[in-house]
């Protein structure tokens, strides 16, 4: 019991302090737990042998997984991406496989060990790509949708792979004995499987089939028809905990089911969350399975950083971080050709090459799946561990270089179009036609003034002509563009950007250039605001305050308060905002964050008791007229 506390603890210990110094450091949750585990293991030596039969439970954060990536995934979802799905992302896994199959073969592995090479280093990090689009913005870019596509198509390949490895293996793969009967693994090696859980032990090829057809019937059909009753059955218990108990039997006895059958316990997972996708229990599953789903991953991948083998890598490290960056150029090559083969262009290309030429954790998962079955070498394992880790490494410099080569090419969106001719011009021009854009451009329009709409969006251009709004395509940014649109003589400039950057930019070439213009800029956040508003910005509305507001006066109306007195409240608040916005642009210091500069809290705190003052002298107002 004491090894046992001592190792939890060291585990914990190691998770708590080095996840979030990475995530700090922009480097992902991925490459925190590796640096827990290689910190703990071959650095210090706190932990030992251990770590194997520990990695084998944490594997079943994997199962978990895939379980919630079902969710995720409607049907309908899918068969609408099919063509990303498929394409960008199956040739990708395909070519990538086949560059590093040929590799290893080259350097004398066999076909079945090179082809599972192959298939653990094609794919690549979802956890670091989409925390580092999320984090830059560039998710809803057309490099991050097709990065986004390539992963999810990947996530999905991992339920194949891992059906697929053990027909690799060599010596201990499924084999037909004497009487027709099908014999797995070590049972098949040694004459039998004493005492070993299967339903399918020593039955004939055909009955094997019938069986596993049946357990992934029985797991749609539970899903469909049982889920329901068993909810309604738990929600009668009043009892908060049983959500979590059955959510987790669901996992765990659709993984045993599956492990019965001879299949994979991910398989049945996944097809279950697919199933489940579309259930009205969907998000309770998921509030209920991800802290198991982080902290079971987090312990795999501690574990992987934990039996890194550091005396190989000191052997040779030259020769190690070479073939990682083999690994990069090699998946770098096929998603260029891939990426410029669908259309990509520019920045959009080389953010789709670089986000992606890595490999992933998939390829951790891969590689203890492929050496439990034989399938890879005990010693070549650990050399591949290193040079997944290495290229997982690299990857915030990928990203770093994609800055760089971002600021020499245009915009993707107005390098495949050319710039609209402007033939219109008006006292109104909006800069962005998002959400936010078409409603200020509905109000204006119906109020009976004329505006001209710009946006480097092609889609968002031509879904206002179908709606009958003429607007142009072209980067608004650009001087040459606005000064088409009559810039010069126009009253108000609305900035509508989705990009808080060019935002920025763009109120400062017009305030510069155009003095009397009146701008109106849309900003995503308090701090966005400091920014316009030393840009030179007129008037700045930040995406989620009206909206807000208004929800916080509903609030108050439902919870005691008549109309007019919520009204009052509202207004109080917002006039307060408006004050406390000016008050503190001036103690606000670019690039450095609100947390750490003490004249921003200390004004920012005696400002908050203002507002409380205000709306507690309303209270009193209304006590007072009420008695």
């Amino acid at each position: 019991m004491d090894t046992f506390l001592y190792q939890a603890s060291i585990y914990l210990a190691a998770a708590v302090i080095a996840v979030p110094i990475a995530a700090r450091l922009g480097l992902g949750s991925v490459l925190g737990y590796l640096a827990a585990g290689i910190l703990i293991g071959p650095v210090f030596g706190l932990v030992g042998s251990e770590t194997q039969d520990l990695q084998h439970f944490a594997e079943f954060g994997v199962v978990m997984m895939l379980f919630l990536i079902g969710l995720e995934l409607e049907p309908r979802a899918l068969w609408a991406m099919r063509h990303k799905l498929l394409g960008l992302g199956g040739l990708q896994i395909l070519f990538s496989t086949l560059a590093l199959m040929g590799a290893a073969m080259v350097a004398g592995q066999t076909w079945q060990v090179s082809l599972a090479i192959g298939l653990a280093l094609s794919l690549s990090s979802t956890a670091i790509v989409l925390q580092t689009l999320s984090e830059k913005g560039l998710m809803q870019t057309g490099g991050g949708r097709a990065s986004f596509s390539v992963l999810l198509t990947q996530d999905i390949a991992v339920i194949p792979i891992l059906a697929f490895l053990p027909l690799l293996a060599t010596g201990l793969g499924p084999q037909i004995g004497n009487d027709g009967s099908i014999r797995r693994g070590e049972e098949a090696a040694h004459g039998g499987g004493h005492g070993s859980l299967s339903l399918v032990e020593g039955m004939p090829g055909w009955a094997v089939t019938l069986i596993t057809i049946g357990a992934i019937a029985f797991i749609i059909l539970a899903g469909i028809y049982l889920t329901r009753p068993l909810f309604r059955f738990i929600h009668a218990s009043n009892l908060r905990e049983m959500y979590t108990a059955l959510a987790l039997l669901i996992v765990v006895g659709i993984s045993f089911l599956m492990t019965l059958v001879g299949l994979s316990p991910a398989l049945g997972a996944f097809l279950a969350g697919v199933v489940l996708a579309n259930s009205e229990f969907r998000h309770e599953l998921e509030s209920d399975l991800n802290p198991f789903k982080g902290l079971l991953l987090g312990l795999f991948f501690i574990t992987v950083g934990a039996g890194i083998n550091y005396r190989l890598f000191l052997a040779s490290p030259g020769d190690l971080i070479g073939l990682a960056l083999l690994v990069i150029v090699a998946k770098g090559l096929v998603l260029f050709f891939v990426g410029r083969a669908f259309g990509l262009r520019k920045r959009a290309h080389w953010l789709f090459t670089l986000s992606l030429a890595q490999a992933g954790e998939f390829g951790f998962v891969l590689l203890a799946f492929s050496r439990q079955l034989n399938v890879i070498p005990a010693a070549l394992s650990e050399k591949l561990l290193l040079i997944i880790a290495l290229s997982m490494l690299i990857t915030p410099l990928l990203f770093i270089l994609y800055d760089l080569l971002s600021k020499r090419v245009t915009d993707p969106r107005t390098a495949d179009e050319e710039p609209d001719k402007i033939d219109e011009q008006g006292p109104v021009i909006i800069a962005g036609i998002g959400r936010f854009g078409q409603i200020v451009n509905r109000l204006v329009r119906a109020s009976g003034f004329k505006t001209v709409l710009l946006d480097n969006d092609m889609e968002a251009v031509q879904l206002m002509r179908r709606f009958g709004v003429k607007s142009f395509l072209g980067d608004p940014t650009r001087p040459e563009l606005l000064k088409a649109a009559g810039i010069a003589k126009a009253r108000i400039l609305v900035v509508a950007l989705d990009d808080p950057e060019n935002t920025v930019k763009l109120v400062e070439y017009v305030r510069r250039n155009y003095p009397d213009i009146h701008i109106i800029a849309r900003a995503y956040d308090r701090h966005h605001v400091f920014e316009l508003y030393q840009a030179g910005a007129n008037d700045i509305v930040r995406e989620m305050f009206d909206s807000s507001l208004r929800a916080g006066r509903y609030v108050l109306e439902r919870i005691g308060l008549s109309e007019y007195e919520a009204a009052q409240a509202e207004q109080t608040f917002y006039a307060h905002d408006r004050l406390t916005i000016r008050e503190l642009a001036k103690h606000w210091i670019p690039g450095k964050p609100a947390s750490e500069n003490p004249a921003y809290i200390k004004r920012a705190r005696e400002l908050e008791k203002d507002l409380e003052t205000a709306l507690l002298e309303l209270a009193e107002q209304k006590d007072h007229k009420s008695s």
